[in-house]
């Protein structure tokens, strides 16, 4: 009995200790729009994310007879990965690569106006390299490119949830 109401207590307390610091829970981003196009619609693999991520709510560009012309349009002005040596051992074998990815993207609306300026966001992360683990290091570089991806995603869905109206104010 006493060991429930400690833990009833704690569990309280730092509830209150949470709620306190202004921690809450993540939720889904609400969104100032219905209906967006992305460009170029099929050829980055982050427009390809940021399509599947809306789903439904991606529309064509140029409307076809019977759908609705999209609030905004997402241009993904830019993709890029590199991949760079930043360490070598004595005798000149590589040993550590950088691997980065970098997106620059702007939000609109079709009438031409701008709702985000053309804005950069990259990620970068450090691996090391042994030649007698070839594969396993090739195959650690691509969870890392797919998880950058994945951060570049949520930073991208974050800026575009803050914009909290479409209105021309």
């Amino acid at each position: 009995m006493i060991m429930r109401r400690r833990a009833a207590f704690a569990a309280a307390l730092t509830a209150a200790l949470m709620a306190g610091c202004g921690f809450k829970l993540r939720v889904a981003p609400n969104f100032a729009f219905q209906t967006l196009a992305v460009t170029p619609e099929k050829n980055g693999l982050v427009a390809a994310d940021l399509i599947r991520y809306f789903g439904k709510a991606v529309v064509p560009l140029a409307p076809t007879l019977g759908t609705l012309a999209p609030q905004v349009i997402v241009d993904i002005l830019q993709e890029a990965r590199e991949k760079i040596v930043v360490g070598v051992n004595a005798s000149g074998q590589v040993r550590e690569f950088q691997l980065k990815i970098r997106i620059q993207f702007r939000m609109r609306t079709p009438d031409g106006r701008e709702l985000i300026a053309p804005t950069d966001i990259s990620q970068q992360r450090d691996i090391s390299f042994n030649e007698s683990a070839v594969l396993a290091k090739e195959a650690e570089e691509v969870l890392l490119f797919r998880d950058m991806q994945a951060d570049l995603l949520q930073q991208l869905l974050r800026r575009l949830a803050a914009i909290k109206t479409l209105d021309s104010s």
